[in-house]
């Protein structure tokens, strides 16, 4: 992209670029993907869905929402383009305020990601990227965006594949707490660890800051300390 979304030009020319991009995170998530042993890579969420919907909608931020969800065919104004790279397939959905009234209502930074998803009614999310006035979109931008998507895709993974070996008597929290870090609900992601390892003075400590990653790796050291310790 151009330095700015401001110069994306017709709409027409916004949306190929858009789509460039979805395209080029895809293809690098994917080249990520197959450096990883085969059952890793068979775990990713977006290798493991049957087609991905990319919302990609306008508010203060640019969103670039990937999710499971189907949405409605689409009417008047709206505008679908499909895509694929290797076993991923996606449909690019494009919003903006003159599709959805109440994306202009969305400012920039801080809740706008949670306000975005409200307005477009998903929850299931495999990635929410998000880009400001002056954001890049390139492809190289892309690359870097990918290549870090599948790194924090297989960091979770094996994580959580850890976590349920280590409590096996715990597996449906488990998977809950997976499942609130993929989905970017910071309080529910807290409360569940918590729930796994809330006497761990680190854990406590990762609750209270804004890395939901850092609680994973907490959560993961504390019970494996909690077993090494019983052992």
């Amino acid at each position: 992209m151009p330095d700015s979304r401001s110069s994306l030009g017709r709409p027409e020319d916004a949306r190929a670029t858009l789509s460039e991009f979805v395209r080029a995170l895809h293809e690098a998530y994917l080249a990520g993907a197959l450096l990883l042993a085969p059952g890793e890579r068979a775990a990713l969420p977006l290798l493991a869905a049957d087609g991905i919907t990319v919302v990609v909608a306008a508010a203060g931020d640019l969103h670039l929402i990937g999710t499971t969800a189907r949405l409605p065919a689409p009417a008047g104004p709206e505008v679908a383009e499909p895509g694929a790279a290797g076993p991923i397939r996606w449909t690019v959905r494009f919003y903006d305020p003159v599709v959805l009234p109440e994306l202009g209502m969305i400012g920039a930074g801080g809740q706008g990601q949670a306000a975005a998803r409200r307005v477009l009614g998903i929850s299931d999310v495999l990635y929410h990227l998000t880009v400001g006035q002056g954001g890049g979109l390139t492809a190289h931008h892309a690359a870097h965006a990918g290549t870090a998507l599948v790194n924090q895709h297989a960091a979770v993974a094996r994580d959580g594949e850890t976590l349920r070996a280590l409590l096996p008597r715990q597996a449906g929290l488990v998977d809950e707490f997976v499942t609130a870090e993929r989905l970017g609900l910071r309080h529910s992601l807290r409360l569940l660890a918590a729930e796994l390892a809330g006497d761990d003075q680190a854990v406590t400590e990762a609750i209270a800051g804004a890395d939901d990653a850092a609680v994973r790796r907490a959560v993961l050291a504390a019970v494996r300390s909690a077993r090494a310790a019983r052992q």
